[in-house]
């Protein structure tokens, strides 16, 4: 068994060299080691300054989806307390809240892990088609139904947009047959967004596009109902009251990846069965269904290189799957005297813990215009400006040369295929490969989007706490809530990772280079948690998304699928240099440096002379870390958790 570490003691804010950093070598104990351990140091979110640890009730075999409500009281323990308990691997991700008690169990073991591997227990994707494939002939005969005084309903979830969308089309054209109306619902659970660590930022975009939205369906005499339901759990039973209420028959809605959503909408085609009700769940989220991709062996692929040729061949091979969906026709006249009440709903204000004050969510409107109108315009504007030099561009923060569509992928109100269907269509080949490299480019990033949601449809532990490479697990990390502090507010010394960081503070955005570059610097620099990173981002994106940004921090950190090697390590000067030559981008967002001249800007305090001048008298902080030295703890630590030799 690997000898015992010791918690690492806090590293000073201002700690400039090596001399200057108290370091505790030593390997991380075995994943099945449950000796007394001192326990690790505890980071803040990022949000609130108290520190809040969990006490963790004795579990009873909790299913995945059983734990909520296990919780026990949160005990508020003071900052120079230590709670006692028995380490393993998981403890001190149960210490520092990375995982969510409230609404998710333990992180998964080893074993659990590999059973999914052996396909020794059913994906949740599995098990959903296993009962569309069950309840088809049975929901059929519901379908196929005569109905004179019903609906057809599309239940909108990440989806928010009327054109190009398969489950409301769909709904559309169900409800064109049978003479009857559409009736869109919108159901905010409060606890949903607490559970998905959704920002206020998004959420601010997402209420802001519902009531586009509203008015958008409106126009075709299609009413939106908008309820919240406190409970996650009470979401599917509302919605089978409304579906009776309604005398609907037939329910239509677009598929979300998550383990949870899947288990969801499993048990609901079970339930509205039983009401003589058909869900009807449509694969519209990716370009290409996730799971339709597999190597020449049958194997779904963990490389993205490969897995990218065969979505491109598929797709040329497939070209319906790019084709945009009809919109909804106009729905009958009656339908608005009959559900008159249902077009006129207010729109939810956000939960006390997702609001923002006003002045903010004036500049988060300003900054994101909400709604599908909205992400067209971008889209137009950046395929007519920018994409043509796309690929030579878009690593460099000041130069504003991408997309910005995430926000609209993210919530829905631009789907990714009406994305790839608009590049194809402007490239002179008429085809995803070939043609402007530019056009190449984007095309591959937006594919990035499909291949993350593959690799969480087929490893859904992703979801639960664990990284992609088990072995990751292992790592001993540091849980510095000084460092952590540090990176979180841009006060870390590097000031293209501290440029970063504010910028996404005050936007809720930011430039992919810069999240590898901050993602690299916490994980592999300050070795902290990872995960601790990756809610953080959660936690204040406007285009917060699980599967990308959970792939994103697997890639940085090196535990992910596919990702850079663990001995590759940002050097954040360089990167600095690279891709913020001129420092633009760090002065627009450290004002404490905006008047260093030329290229101190990138590490004033190594330039020396006025550049060090200017940011102390601006109380610019020194690095908090070494970069030699960090780059060498990092690969004795990465070497130590993985057992490989140090030598």
């Amino acid at each position: 068994m690997p000898p015992k570490r010791k918690a690492t003691s806090q590293i000073p804010p201002n700690a400039a060299s090596a001399a200057e950093y108290t370091d505790v070598s030593g390997s991380a104990p075995n994943k099945r080691s449950r000796s007394a351990r001192p326990a690790p140091k505890r980071p803040t979110n990022g949000v609130q300054s108290t520190l809040k640890f969990i006490k963790v009730p004795k579990r009873k075999n909790n299913t995945d989806d059983e734990i909520e409500d296990s919780l026990e009281v949160e005990l508020q323990i003071e900052k120079d307390e230590e709670p006692e308990m028995a380490f393993d691997h998981s403890r001190p991700e149960e210490v520092t809240g990375i995982v969510n008690r409230r609404f998710y169990p333990a992180e998964m073991s080893h074993e659990r892990c590999a059973m999914y591997n052996n396909n020794e227990i059913p994906r949740p994707i599995e098990v959903l088609n296993a009962t569309l494939t069950d309840t088809k002939v049975a929901r059929s005969k519901i379908r196929a139904g005569k109905e004179q005084n019903g609906a057809v309903v599309h239940w909108f979830k990440r989806d928010l947009r009327v054109r190009d969308n398969t489950g409301l089309s769909l709904a559309g054209q169900l409800a064109k047959e049978k003479g009857i109306g559409v009736i869109g619902v919108w159901i905010l659970s409060p606890q949903d967004w607490e559970a998905h660590l959704v920002s206020p930022q998004k959420c601010d975009f997402e209420l802001r596009s519902v009531e586009v939205l509203q008015k958008e369906l409106a126009a075709l005499d299609i009413p939106l109902h908008i309820e919240v339901v406190e409970r996650r759990k009470e979401v599917s039973a509302r919605l089978i009251s409304l579906a009776k209420q309604w005398g609907a028959k037939n329910i239509f809605c677009n598929l979300e990846y998550e383990p949870d959503e899947l288990r969801r909408e499993e048990k609901l085609a079970r339930l509205m069965l039983e009401e003589g009700i058909n869900l009807e769940p449509q694969h519209d989220d990716c370009v290409v269904p996730p799971g339709s991709l597999a190597t020449g062996a049958g194997k779904q692929y963990a490389v993205y290189s490969p897995w990218f040729r065969t979505w491109i061949a598929h797709l040329h091979k497939h070209p319906e799957l790019l084709l945009q969906r009809p919109t909804p026709s106009k729905n009958p006249s009656f339908v608005r005297d009959k559900f008159a009440q249902l077009f006129d709903l207010p729109i939810p204000t956000a939960p006390a813990s997702k609001s923002m004050d006003e002045g903010t969510k004036t500049r988060m409107g300003q900054v994101w215009p909400a709604g599908e109108a909205a992400a067209s315009e971008r889209l137009d504007r950046f395929l007519e400006e920018k994409v043509g030099k796309y690929q030579a561009t878009r690593n460099f923060p000041a130069l504003k040369s991408t997309a910005r569509i995430s926000v609209h992928h993210a919530a829905g109100t631009l789907a990714a295929r009406t994305s790839v269907r608009a590049a194809r269509d402007v490239n002179s080949t008429k085809r995803l490969d070939g043609g402007n490299e530019g056009i190449r480019g984007w095309i591959s990033e937006i594919a990035w989007r499909d291949f993350y949601r593959h690799v969480l449809v087929h490893w859904p532990y992703v979801c639960m706490n664990k990284p992609f490479k088990h072995e990751y697990t292992n790592i001993s990390w540091e849980y510095s809530t000084t460092n952590f502090q540090a990176w979180t507010t841009g006060r870390t010394g590097y000031p293209i990772v501290d440029a970063a960081m504010r910028c996404l503070l005050s936007t809720g955005y930011m430039h992919n280079r810069l999240r590898m570059i901050t993602a690299s610097f916490l994980a592999k620099h300050l070795l902290l948690d990872w995960r601790l990173g990756e809610q953080f981002f959660m936690l204040h994106l406007v285009d917060g998304d699980f599967a990308s940004n959970n792939g994103g921090w697997g890639f940085s950190s090196s535990a992910g699928v596919d990702p850079q090697p663990y001995f590759r390590v940002f050097n954040p000067w360089l990167q600095s240099e690279k891709f913020d030559e001129e420092g633009v981008f760090i002065r627009e967002w450290v004002e404490e440096l905006r008047a260093v001249k030329g290229k101190g800007v990138h590490n004033p305090y190594e330039a020396g002379g006025e550049a060090e001048r200017v940011a102390r008298r601006a109380g610019y902080p020194k690095p908090i870390v070494e970069h030699k030295m960090a780059r060498t703890r990092c690969l004795e630590r990465y070497k130590e958790g993985l057992g490989r030799s140090t030598a």
